[in-house]
């Protein structure tokens, strides 16, 4: 089983299709193994395969992930606020949550954006590479923050921090701010604002962002009505 769990895995971080070789690669499975495995998963409905030869997630295990209580309530308790800032904004809208040491997306909205961003529902992103996952590191225990820096900071576009010490000065200052500001951090040409969620008990659960082009000169403006929905899901989390 764990070995069937390994290939499922080997689907996150980027990766929603794969050939069997870039699996066997990624698990350091046996070929052999990996073949069974996918014929087994493929047969149960938790993988499919497309015409070129290659896999991806089936409808069976997103259906079983959208049973999920905790990501689904709080979904459904945060999508009136993230259509109210679709709305508002007409560009890209995320919900983002801590899912180890990743950035897990549990909902994307989008219109007609200006801007072009790989995210997803249910892609795992590095925390210290985007705003949503910058404010969940800001208020994850220090030992978070610790074993991403032991792991060193990948670069993913020109503005990616990739400095510990700048990383750890930009956590405080979110911190102390209540909101962050990214530039071409993740994806080149995209800027975001994002603001925290708390849940009962005031621990951040969540983070909301929104994304827009770099080219945009001001990104203040965004902050209040950024703030204002994830204040907006804090208060009917914990009311």
């Amino acid at each position: 089983m764990s070995r069937a769990f390994a290939v499922l895995d080997s689907f996150l971080s980027g990766r929603p299709e794969q050939t069997h070789g870039e699996i066997t690669r990624s698990t350091g499975l046996a070929p052999a193994t990996v073949h069974r495995l996918l014929a087994e998963l493929t047969g149960w409905g938790a993988l499919e395969r497309t015409g070129r030869g290659r896999y991806r997630i089936g409808l069976r295990l997103w259906q079983l992930g959208a049973q999920a209580p905790g990501g689904r309530e709080l979904r459904d308790v945060a999508l009136p606020f993230l259509q109210d800032l679709l709305q508002v904004t007409h560009e890209v809208v995320h919900l983002v949550v801590l899912d180890g040491d990743r950035a897990l997306y549990l909902e994307k909205l989008e219109a007609h954006p200006d801007v072009v961003v790989t995210s997803r529902v249910g892609l795992r992103l590095p925390l210290h590479a985007a705003g949503p996952g910058k404010v969940l590191l800001a208020h994850a225990p220090p030992e978070c923050l610790e074993s991403i820096l032991a792991g060193g900071l990948e670069r993913r576009a020109s503005g990616t921090i990739t400095d510990p010490a700048r990383l750890r000065q930009v956590l405080a200052e979110v911190r102390l701010q209540g909101f962050c500001i990214s530039r071409n951090e993740m994806t080149e040409g995209a800027s975001s604002v994002a603001a925290p969620v708390r849940g009962p008990g005031d621990q951040v659960v969540a983070a909301i962002s929104v994304v827009v082009p770099s080219c945009t000169p001001n990104l203040s403006p965004l902050v209040p009505v950024v703030r204002m929905a994830a204040l907006g899901v804090t208060r009917a989390l914990q009311g």
